[in-house]
This record gives C-alpha cells, structure tokens and sequence, in this order.
C-alpha cells in the first residue's frame, strides 16, 4: 500500500460529479498527491490539467493511495463500484461522501469491515464552491483512529471538520437533521415572501426583517436544546395554546389573501395533537413529542 513518510497523504477520489471534483481540486491545491477516476473521463479533464492524476479504472485508483474518498449518486452505486475491489480496498481507509440514510451508512460499514476496510461515513454540509474553505463544514462518523490518521489530509476540505462518534450512522442523521432545518426554514420564507407579495412588498424589499425573525428564532435553539434533554417544558415565555392562536391568524390571513395555506395548516397540526395530549400550556418544545412518534400510514 503506498504510504508517505515525508510528505502530504496520497488521496484516491472516486466519483468526479460537482460533489466531487471540488474535494478532489482541494487536496490537490493542499498538496496531496490526488488520483482521481471517473466513468466519464472527461470530467477529469480539469483537475488533469492542474496535476491531478487519471486512473485507467477503479482498480488503479484505489491501489494507488492508502486514503480512498467515494463520492457518487447514492449508496447503492458505492457498492456497485466497489463490490469488486474489495481484495484491493482490504487494508485502507475508505471516506464515503454519498448522501444517504443512516441505515444506508451502518450497512456500508458492516460491508467494509467485512472485508478488512476500515470505513468513515462523511457528510458535506456546503455547496461545491465552498469545499476547501473556512465556510465548508464536513462531518465524520466512523472510528476514531481512522479519523485522527487522516484529519489533516480530510480538514483540506474545510476548516470545521468534526468527527461524532464511532457509530457510522451519526453524520447521515445530522445531515438529515440538518435538511429538515433548510428546507422548513426555505419554505417559510417563501411562504412569508408570498403573503407581502399580495401588497406589493418585493421579496428583496422584505428579506432584511424577514432574515431578522430568522435570527430571533435561532437565539431560542439553545434554550430549547436544554429543554429537550431534559424532558421539561416550561411555558414560561410562550405556550403552544398561545402559539396555536397566532397559528389560527397565519391560516386565516393567508386564505384571505389567496395564499397557499397548505404550509401553515401542516405546521398547526403536531401543536394541535400536543395540546389533545394536555400539553397546551407547555413550552413549544414539547411539540418534539409528536415528532418522536411514527407517521399515521397511508392510505
């Protein structure tokens, strides 16, 4: 396996869609030695052309460096690339940036550890712009060891690298977490957006107040978390009773205007059900209550 005493980890990357080819473009800009492979080889082409190396196959790829990143569409076309390199994986450290589930994680590490490949689960919570700066945040699971082996050649990819714990599943969780966040908090605005819209507000007009409640409300995370692990919801500042009335407003403003309802009326429901538990004049963090228990199946 070839390894480096004086200098930069070598690194493998295969799997050079925008994802990536921006790790690939950092750690070669950081000095690694990067071999890369793709099923199109064109889209090697620019990272060739800064130095990067192109492997004739996956086979090579991999042989050429003791610390292998995948990067693809999904989990199951990891284990189509690499259920026939596993003689040639055995012995190495294999980083998986594919989005996916935390079972899709647990899965892929008893595969690898099957075979004698010590596995990291990693998520990347940037776009490929930022992949090598300061703003990029890439989180690992996995054993610790592997992690303190080849920190510095992962931290190429950006300053706030964490590893959280040894369960492999722990990054796609947070991904997830943190993808429930973006999206309720994208569709908020966009519904906001949509109700100053019927006054002839433009969304740029409005985004500094709009960003602000945004800011307001994440001071309160911190609060909520403490709450949260500790099972008591006091109703101190706001009750979900209290929230649900200004909820009612929400629906029935938007429904006045014309505004799609839809968002407002499903943010309603998990309060509604919290307060039929006797929770009404709890804090708004017992909602995570309903949220901890399974979806009603579907029709």
């Amino acid at each position: 396996m070839p390894t480096s005493d004086t200098g930069p980890t070598p690194v493998t990357v295969l799997g050079l869609a925008l994802m990536g080819q921006a790790p690939a473009a950092a750690f070669h800009a950081e000095g690694h030695s990067t071999t890369v492979w793709n099923r199109s080889a064109a889209k090697a082409e620019p990272l060739v052309a800064r130095g990067a190396i192109l492997a004739d196959s996956p086979r090579d790829a991999v042989a050429a460096s003791p610390l292998v990143i995948v990067c693809v569409t999904a989990y199951a076309a990891v284990r189509e690339l690499l259920d026939p390199l596993e003689d040639v994986l055995a012995g190495r450290v294999l980083v998986n940036l594919t989005s996916g589930t935390s079972a899709q994680a647990r899965e892929t590490a008893a595969w690898a550890s099957a075979r004698g490949v010590t596995y990291l689960d990693g998520v990347i919570l940037a776009n490929p712009q930022a992949i090598g700066t300061i703003d990029a945040v890439l989180l690992y699971s996995g054993p610790h060891a592997a992690f303190d082996t080849h920190e510095s050649a992962l931290r190429s990819l950006g300053a706030a690298t964490a590893h959280l714990g040894d369960d492999h599943g722990l990054s796609a969780l947070y991904d997830m977490a943190t993808l429930t966040i973006m999206w309720s908090v994208l569709n908020g605005f966009l519904h906001g957006a949509a109700l100053l819209g019927t006054a002839q507000v433009g969304a740029a007009t409005s985004m500094p107040f709009l960003r602000q409640g945004i800011e307001t409300v994440s001071g309160w995370l911190a609060e909520m978390a403490d709450q949260i692990d500790s099972g008591n919801y006091p109703g101190g500042g706001a009750t979900i009773d209290t929230h649900l009335a200004a909820m009612d407003h929400l629906i029935h403003e938007s429904e006045s205007l014309g505004v799609n309802a839809e968002l407002p009326r499903f943010v309603k429901t998990p309060a509604d059900r919290a307060v039929a538990g006797g929770h009404g004049g709890a804090g708004y963090a017992a909602v995570i209550e309903q949220f901890r228990k399974p979806s009603a199946a579907r029709p």
